[in-house]
């Protein structure tokens, strides 16, 4: 079983935070993995808010090959960031040549163009780039955004935060959105592309538990947006059925949960909005998810979520000291971080709701 987490605060906050949320939970990870999506950044990023930033680790000869492609598509580089590596003998890291974020100036022809023409530059540069350095694993690449970073690794998490300097808190490298999770998805090959969180176009989606849905979900979303590929995990169809609603379809955000969890027939059949709800479910009952399963989620204009399987098979608590809201799977993630929260009021969310945590700060409990 599978521990995630996510931190929204009002104040700038170093990915440190997200690793003592995990440290009292590591019995419930396997010390696979380790990665996070830090979004609203603040810090070495915080002039560069509205320029979109690459996420990539990968080797020398890919590394050349990136540059020379963004380069010949009119890119130009602004500004280059790696973290501050510390190497030590024993650490458990399946460790790569470069880790690399890097802002970009938009080419000359898109300095001015609408947000949607942008989105689909931005998306078909990230794939084009992933096809590029795919042969032997030569580079992954994980975000091409504006404010949105994404640092996956293989190993042991507290290894893997020694090495990249992250228990150490700094002013440098921060951010008001950061997600995270300690394991990789060993439910299939170990592959970086598998480890949550999963990013696309702004939404952001990670999960504790499985979807047994897996194959029919992925059959159907296939064909629906190029950008919903891969599929190393059976968690991704949560991003892309988020990504789809919202984005594609630009449906009202309560209709996710409609989508992936239908209530019973008996149920539906006594609200107001009965019709609406039977028309989801005969027009997207290949995006219906099953199995236990806990799932956050970060929309692009800041919003975090939380939804449940129908049986509420997953644990998860979300916890508030006024300044910080977290959603951990376990209470004794919150106690570490938010010791001076008032544990009376954490929520413990049931499976027919959504949390949605707004920028400020307020949670709202929406039932379905």
């Amino acid at each position: 079983m599978c521990r995630v987490g996510a931190l929204k605060s009002k104040k700038y906050t170093h990915p440190s935070k997200v690793l003592y949320l995990m440290l009292p939970q590591q019995k419930g990870h396997d010390n696979s993995g380790f990665a996070m999506v830090m979004q609203d950044l603040g810090g070495v990023f915080m002039p560069y808010k509205k320029l979109p930033l690459l996420s990539y680790a990968g080797n020398s000869a890919s590394v050349e090959k990136i540059h020379n492609y963004m380069q010949s598509k009119g890119f130009t580089m602004r500004f280059e960031w790696s973290p501050r590596c510390t190497p030590q003998a024993g650490l458990d890291i399946a460790l790569l040549e470069h880790y690399n974020f890097e802002v970009y100036d938009y080419p000359a022809a898109y300095q001015n163009a609408e947000q949607p023409v942008k989105e689909n530059l931005l998306t078909d540069t990230r794939l084009a780039l992933r096809a590029l350095t795919a042969e032997n694993d030569g580079a992954f690449i994980y975000s091409f955004w504006p404010d949105v970073l994404t640092l996956k690794e293989i190993g042991n998490p507290a290894d893997i935060g020694l090495y990249f300097n992250l228990w150490q808190e700094d002013t440098d490298f921060c951010a008001k959105i950061i997600t995270v999770q300690c394991r990789q998805n060993t439910n299939y090959a170990i592959v970086r592309y598998a480890a949550h969180p999963f990013f696309l176009q702004g939404y952001t989606a990670l999960a504790n538990g499985e979807n047994t849905f897996y194959v029919k979900n992925k059959e159907f979303q296939k064909a629906l947006h190029r950008g919903y590929i891969g599929f190393e995990s059976d968690s991704q169809c949560f991003l892309y059925t988020l990504h789809y609603l919202q984005h594609e379809l630009k449906w009202p955000l309560e209709y996710y949960k409609h989508v992936i969890t239908p209530l019973p027939f008996q149920d539906l059949l006594r609200r107001e909005d009965k019709n609406v709800l039977l028309a989801l479910r005969q027009s997207l009952p290949h995006l219906e998810i099953n199995g236990p399963n806990t799932i956050i989620g970060v929309l692009p204009d800041g919003r975090v979520i939380n939804v449940n399987d129908s049986k509420k098979l997953r644990p998860v608590v979300v916890g508030s000291d006024g300044d910080t809201v977290v959603i951990s799977s376990e209470v004794c993630g919150l106690n570490v971080i938010l010791p001076d929260r008032d544990q009376e009021k954490d929520i413990y969310p049931n499976e027919r709701e959504m949390i949605v945590i707004d920028n400020n700060l307020e949670v709202a409990r929406w039932k379905q």
